[in-house]
């Protein structure tokens, strides 16, 4: 979903984080050696090196993944899970992320490839514990043959999937309790957001851009799925085929006959989207979205992972929900 130089990136970004679908080489890397500034860490506080049981086995996606001791040199190369890990108060134990892993800011970002891995850069790092979201490049059995623990947290398919990554990740690095705290807290969130959505007076149908060159989700896909918490239909969903795998590319004369009642932009960041860009683009005055001011301008990189930020999300879509329910 996106194309151009940063476009293409985006496109493969959302790609392997929803679908896992591998982009060939359109990601470039500039895996190098850690530098000082780039492996700055802290270690762990007292509290979190005080609990939890170890060893511990957890079933990640690779198999089962058994820690001897809680890790205390983590390197993610999984945006989301970097997300996740922080979230969960594990970010003392985190030495080095990737190169897209923007949130929250004081994550240790390097230059180090989620794509393109470079086992060479990651051991570098001396980690204890690995995470990442694709295993295309058989990452976990290189790093393994360095005794290297790897847990692979591939793209949710479901909520439930999200709820479970972190509660793995609470337990493989000594943080359980804090794990289940935020997934209740998620489903909390979530519930109230739900719980407030207004009536409409019809159904409510969006567009997802996920780039300015029309790529769209349909119901199927996990961020298909969150639209659906609050009611909405895609209308990618009538030209989805087994080949877009949940993810087709559309025309505008299909979009602006489809008439959305409301447009969400994901490629404000990679595209420059805007309401403003969108108005502009002919023919699509016709648009009830449009024409209503409901053109909503997304973060990008909370729009493309399933960690703890779907919840805002879902929040930012409900707002959507509640300000144009009866236009």
């Amino acid at each position: 979903m996106i194309r151009t130089a940063d476009a293409c990136r985006f496109l493969c970004t959302l790609l392997v984080l929803f679908t896992v679908a591998a982009c060939g080489g359109a990601q470039t890397s500039d895996d190098a050696a850690p530098t000082p500034e780039a492996t700055a860490s802290s270690a762990p506080s007292e509290a979190a090196t005080d609990r939890a049981p170890f060893p511990v086995t957890v079933e990640a996606a690779n198999g089962e993944v058994t820690l001897d001791e809680q890790p205390t040199s983590i390197v993610s190369l999984s945006p989301t899970a970097t997300e996740m890990l922080f979230a969960i108060d594990a970010g003392d134990q985190v030495t080095a992320v990737d190169e897209f892993s923007t949130h929250p800011s004081e994550a240790p970002t390097t230059d180090l490839s989620g794509y393109e891995p470079n086992v060479e850069a990651i051991a570098g790092y001396e980690p204890d514990l690995v995470v990442i979201a694709d295993d295309g490049a058989d990452l976990s059995t290189a790093l393994g043959e360095l005794d290297i623990p790897v847990i692979v947290a591939p793209a949710a398919q479901t909520l439930d999937d999200t709820y479970a990554q972190i509660e793995q990740l609470g337990a493989a690095t000594g943080h359980e309790a804090e794990a289940a705290g935020l997934v209740e807290q998620m489903h909390d969130d979530i519930d109230k957001i739900t719980g407030d959505l207004p009536e409409t007076d019809r159904p409510l149908t969006y567009y997802h851009e996920l780039d300015d060159t029309y790529y769209s989700v349909t119901s199927d896909t996990f961020i298909g799925q969150i639209y659906e918490l609050a009611g909405l239909t895609s209308i990618a969903d009538e030209v989805d085929d087994d080949a877009s795998d949940g993810y087709p590319q559309l025309s505008e004369e299909f979009i602006i006959d489809a008439d959305p009642g409301l447009i969400f932009l994901a490629d404000t960041i990679c595209c420059g989207q805007t309401a403003e860009t969108v108005a502009e683009r002919p023919g699509w005055d016709q648009i009830a979205a449009v024409r209503d001011g409901a053109v909503v301008e997304l973060d990008d990189d909370v729009a493309s992972r399933w960690g703890p930020r779907i919840v805002d999300l879902l929040r930012t879509i409900g707002d959507a929900v509640a300000a144009h329910a009866g236009s």
